[in-house]
């Protein structure tokens, strides 16, 4: 039997091996042995947003660690599917590769390269509509996945939209929904239900994506640059009152404004 701790001349079939044991019911790992696609899907979404951090922060020696751990999920989901009899990691491996030799005619087949940007997107476009209908998905909205990031998810959809004429030409028009849905949403926290508070709050959320998308912003981009300027300039603050000798419970909302006003003016300098 090879040895699984010393064998790296063949990566990937080691660490298909390395999963096969894991999954074995008789001598595999507990743990392993009772997941299944449900119980994985949240652990490869993870780690596909921690492999988007390192790659945000450059941290290239945890980028390493982090593909590879994005890697695995989709071995366990192979191993999975291989073990219900719907497919394995050679076909899985064969099915995107067909995919994009299929998407890049002007790379793979007889297509003429010189292409503008523009026109390479409208033909990726085009043969992704085809795919669909192949998969009987006729419908404006079909393919879009369900459990997409919100605001991603949001984008999507209006894109499509967009691609059949249901759009507002300009960003005035979304500036001006964006302004009705404040409005809506103010009259509701007053005089409506939690539930239809929650709904308001979803439609102010989804014409801002809307207002991203015209403005050629990625909202989840936008959003987790805003979270990490926020957390930046936190802690900083909370710096500020441990030199006092003070934690941020023992201080008042005016003293961390002012506080959080300083390391503003500290970084623009």
């Amino acid at each position: 039997m090879t040895d699984l701790h010393q064998d790296a001349s063949r990566p990937m079939d080691r660490l298909l091996e390395i999963m096969r044991r894991l999954r074995d019911p008789k001598s595999g790992c507990p743990w392993d042995i009772e997941q299944s696609f449900e119980t994985i899907a949240p652990y490869t979404i993870e780690e596909a947003y921690e492999v988007a951090d390192a790659i945000e922060r450059e941290d290239w020696a945890e980028l390493e660690g982090e593909l590879g751990d994005l890697l695995l999920q989709t071995v366990y989901h192979t191993q999975i599917g291989q073990e219900a009899g719907h497919f394995d990691f050679a076909s899985v491996a064969n099915a995107i590769s067909d995919k994009m030799v299929a998407r890049h005619p002007h790379v793979f087949g007889d297509e003429n390269r010189n292409k503008s940007a523009d026109q390479q997107t409208a033909d990726w476009e085009a043969i992704k509509a085809a795919e669909r209908a192949g998969k009987q998905q006729s419908g404006t909205l079909d393919g879009v996945a369900r459990n997409l990031p919100a605001l991603t998810g949001a984008v999507k959809l209006q894109k499509r939209a967009a691609r059949v004429g249901f759009d507002w030409p300009s960003t005035d028009q979304v500036l001006d929904k964006l302004v009705e849905e404040t409005r809506e949403l103010t009259e509701a926290r007053d005089t409506l239900t939690q539930t239809e508070i929650t709904e308001e709050f979803g439609d102010l959320l989804f014409v801002m994506a809307n207002l991203a998308r015209h403005l050629k912003v990625d909202p989840e981009e936008a959003l987790r640059a805003a979270n990490s300027k926020f957390t930046r300039r936190f802690q900083q603050v909370e710096a500020k009152l441990a030199q006092t000798g003070k934690h941020p419970t023992q201080s008042t909302l005016e003293e961390m404004d002012s506080l959080w006003d300083t390391v503003k003016a500290e970084e623009r300098q």
